[in-house]
């Protein structure tokens, strides 16, 4: 065997590295078909690498940034366990453990097989005793389960909006009831300029349950953020 010879792992090694240089001056895409989100886009872009929808940053770029302000609003230090509604890259895992130094356990639902494939496969995102990942409708999962937890945070979108189902009453009831004595709520809730009747429907329900409600518009210039902390 020649041993100056690069084995597969090295020459994978070595591919990434010239793509994420070559990525400084154009993206790279990669597209992937999706029964439930349409076409997913993998791009390199400066360094580093995004997923996205057609309209919408889902992992790695704007959302991230999105969720770590939403983050910033919540003590973590009171947090032990975490309900992730939306999947996507993974990105906001990522944000809790680097920036957070979250050690705590992590539950992420998403209903979507092929976004659970590219957050492993493309993101390396693994289980583990501290997150686990469940291929299911975000909607199923608040109805069935029973398991409370000190931190829910929705992010559920299909490109650009949030299915109506999650404005609606019932699935906010089952969120709440998931919900530990003094748990919090973040929700990535609009891309909208304006917030929405429904929108405001769902603000007001949670300020009946005894919450002391934030409202943050255009954070990072487009979406609205809601946070929801117990008094």
């Amino acid at each position: 065997m020649n041993k100056h010879c690069p084995n597969k792992a090295s020459l994978f090694i070595i591919f990434v590295c010239m793509v994420r240089l070559l990525s400084y001056l154009y993206p790279i895409t990669k597209k992937i078909k999706s029964d439930v989100n349409g076409v997913l886009e993998i791009t390199w872009y400066n360094g580093k690498k995004h997923l996205n929808s057609k309209n919408a940053n889902y992992s790695y770029g704007s959302l991230q940034r999105i969720l770590k302000f939403g983050l910033e609003k919540i003590d973590l230090h009171k947090v032990r366990s975490v309900l992730l509604l939306g999947l996507g890259g993974g990105s906001v895992i990522k944000t809790l453990h680097e920036d957070f130094n979250f050690e705590g356990v992590i539950t992420a639902v998403d209903i979507d097989p092929e976004i659970i494939k590219i957050a492993k496969e493309e993101f390396a995102l693994q289980t583990n005793n501290k997150l686990h990942i469940i291929c299911d409708d975000a909607l199923n999962y608040v109805a069935q389960n029973s398991s409370t937890y000190d931190l829910i945070i929705v992010d559920l979108f299909i490109d650009t909006e949030v299915p109506k189902q999650f404005l609606e009453h019932q699935f906010w009831q089952n969120v709440i009831r998931l919900k530990s004595a003094k748990g919090c709520l973040l929700f990535n809730a609009s891309l909208k300029t304006h917030i929405e009747q429904n929108l405001e429907t769902v603000i007001s329900y949670l300020k009946t349950k005894v919450y002391k409600v934030d409202v943050y518009e255009k954070v990072n210039d487009t979406n609205t953020v809601v946070v929801a902390n117990s008094i």
